[in-house]
């Protein structure tokens, strides 16, 4: 393959979904990443308010992971915060996908949740996947496929003036 040194495109990395299929696709699973989240904080929400005891309790266990020094660090400086953070995160997140509203940012998060859930619930008997890398690897996705653009409100909102001013935004955006 030739190389142009005058061919201003070389260098991008830019994917773009040329089927409508694969366009519904990505929506689909957007929607689907959103409401598994938002479902999942919801529920916390309705068992136990904003009071989600479980969530420090399981950062302290996490002791003997790779993340076990931060998650235990987390576990004991914050767990108020973590009580009310774990459902509303979840729930944010979810509706962030839910919308297609700051979906990439949305799904940085989600990654978070999904690599300490990931980390700490394995036991890796079976290797090395399992649901929680699934979930973090469809975290990922959201973000490289730029999924809020896909019948997502990100699509309206790169529209606007603010942010073709601001064009890092769209960092967040998609």
């Amino acid at each position: 393959m030739a190389h142009d040194a005058a061919d201003s495109t070389v260098g991008e990395f830019d994917i773009r979904l040329a089927h409508p299929v694969a366009v519904y696709w990505v929506a689909l699973l957007r929607v689907i990443t959103g409401w598994w989240f938002f479902h999942s904080g919801l529920s916390k929400v309705l068992s136990d308010g904003f009071a989600y005891s479980y969530g420090w309790r399981y950062l302290r266990g996490m002791g003997d992971t790779v993340l076990g020094p931060l998650a235990t660090w987390m576990g004991y400086n914050f767990p108020q915060v973590i009580e009310v953070m774990v459902p509303l995160g979840e729930m944010l997140i979810g509706l962030g996908l839910l919308a297609g509203v700051l979906v990439r940012l949305a799904s940085l998060f989600g990654m978070f949740f999904m690599s300490l859930f990931w980390v700490g619930n394995a036991d890796f008997n079976h290797g090395l996947v399992n649901g929680d890398l699934m979930g973090l690897l469809m975290f990922a996705t959201m973000i490289v496929l730029a999924a809020g653009r896909y019948y997502g409100l990100d699509a309206v909102i790169e529209q606007t003036q603010f942010v073709k001013d601001h064009p890092r935004l769209r960092y967040l955006l998609g």
